[in-house]
């Protein structure tokens, strides 16, 4: 026995380290957009882009470690897309907030969330979440993804009169997507090992041919992370009172965070009754990633609902995070390369994977409505809204409020009531 299959447990997992190597390649390549998408947003906010390029691989990369080395899931970790935009347009332009107070919003956020980690806070609330809202929570993460993939491919575009409506079909992009699309399905289907990564290769070497594609050079020094490493600002995020903005992040990181774990897990067959056998070491990994990525100069790191390519590819240990980390570290060097892979190469995997999450949907009891409908609500406001922690809110509240309006008030477990409590407060008296 080799020391990666004694240390992650390959052969109990059914796997091997060719397998995890190419899970690992498979969920950084649906991740690496986050390199280039985070600095833009936040340098909106006026946040150095370059140092945040940096700390977007750092953060990506520890907080991975963190998940494949002590939790030995793979899943990859990065700045949370929805998380950025929150700190970006709604903290920083919308409330006026310094860029450094509100990474030292951030930083106190994750330092609730490891006390509340080491104390299983967090793990409770996630094994209290019902049955069906946590069926209902993987199927709305992959119509999210679903919706992301077909975005990226211009399948799906904006509209001022219908809010969506389908993209134009004769784009070489949109078509090439498609293909890889139905080449990916057709490898797996005739179990060729690796098939979403050939899949983005394939539809990344025609890139060149029919998008456009160029490359931009091999190597790069990366550049100082000094105008960010240590600019958080506490004193500024307590006295400017940011409780309002420390809560949202915490209960959208909290709820992001989990249904990703929880879905992404559930989609490997990860789950041991329904439950994650290390899920309290999941989510430690993730407050420290939190922590790390605001004194690095990033918003919010959490898990990545794109580790559900990987975990598709056969990755089902930490050796996948740990292959996935590594490569963020390498783009701090390659970031030429890593920008190479076009979304619409990688958006065919994630909708393969999309439309697999969807099977889940059997499992829900569809003769009981205050099961069923609270399960639909959630699964549908995640894509609707382009927001995990709304679907989520939805669904809690939905789901308490019937079973407390059919005379079921008993079925409930108290902390179903107190997520909920918590989210019609959100809702009533803060913003954002």
């Amino acid at each position: 026995m080799s020391p990666a299959d004694k240390f992650f447990k390959l052969t109990e997992h059914g796997s091997n380290v060719r397998t995890e190597v190419v899970a690992g390649i498979t969920t950084f390549l649906t991740m690496a957009y986050i390199i280039f998408v985070n600095p833009a947003i936040l340098g909106d906010a006026g946040v150095p882009k370059d140092a945040v390029f940096v700390a977007t691989c750092l953060a990506a990369a520890l907080g991975t470690i963190i998940m494949g080395l002590y939790a030995n899931y793979p899943i990859g970790m990065a700045p949370g897309m929805g998380l950025n935009a929150y700190f970006a347009y709604a903290v920083v332009l919308g409330m006026g907030v310094p860029w450094q107070s509100a990474l030292g919003a951030v930083f106190i956020s994750g330092c609730l969330f490891i006390l509340v980690s080491v104390f299983k806070v967090r793990e409770l609330i996630v094994n209290g979440i019902p049955h069906s809202l946590r069926v209902a929570i993987t199927v709305g993460l992959g119509l999210f993804l679903a919706l992301i993939a077909m975005k990226s491919a211009g399948l799906v575009v904006a509209s001022p009169e219908t809010l969506v409506r389908v993209g134009d079909m004769h784009k070489p992009q949109t078509i090439m997507a498609i293909f890889g699309f139905l080449l990916i399905v057709t490898l797996d289907r005739l179990r060729v090992p690796g098939a979403l990564l050939i899949g983005i290769v394939v539809v990344t070497i025609m890139s060149f041919f029919f998008g456009g594609n160029t490359f931009h050079g091999f190597m790069s020094l990366p550049p100082s992370l000094a105008p960010t490493l240590f600019q958080f600002d506490l004193k500024g995020a307590t006295s400017l009172g940011l409780f309002n903005v420390v809560l949202v992040f915490f209960l959208v990181e909290l709820f992001d965070a989990t249904g990703t774990l929880m879905g992404v897990a559930s989609r490997g067959g990860l789950l041991v009754d329904g439950k994650m056998k290390r899920l309290n070491k999941a989510l430690l990994a993730d407050s420290c990633a939190i922590v790390a990525g605001s004194v690095l100069g990033t918003s919010s790191t959490t898990a990545y609902l794109e580790s559900a390519a990987g975990v598709q590819a056969g990755g089902r240990t930490g050796l996948t995070a740990l292959v996935v980390a590594l490569l963020f570290l390498a783009a701090l060097f390659f970031a030429p390369i890593a920008g190479v892979v076009p979304a619409y190469a990688t958006a065919p995997a994630l909708l393969f994977v999309a439309c697999l999450m969807l099977r889940d949907l059997v499992d829900v009891d569809w003769s009981d409505t205050t099961e069923s409908v609270p399960a639909a609500i959630t699964a549908l406001v995640i894509p609707f809204t382009y927001s995990i922690a709304h679907g989520i809110a939805f669904g809690f509240i939905t789901y308490a409020g019937l079973k407390l309006l059919t005379g079921q008030a008993r079925q409930v477990k108290p902390v179903v009531w107190v997520i909920a409590a918590l989210f019609l407060f959100k809702y009533t008296y803060l913003k954002g």
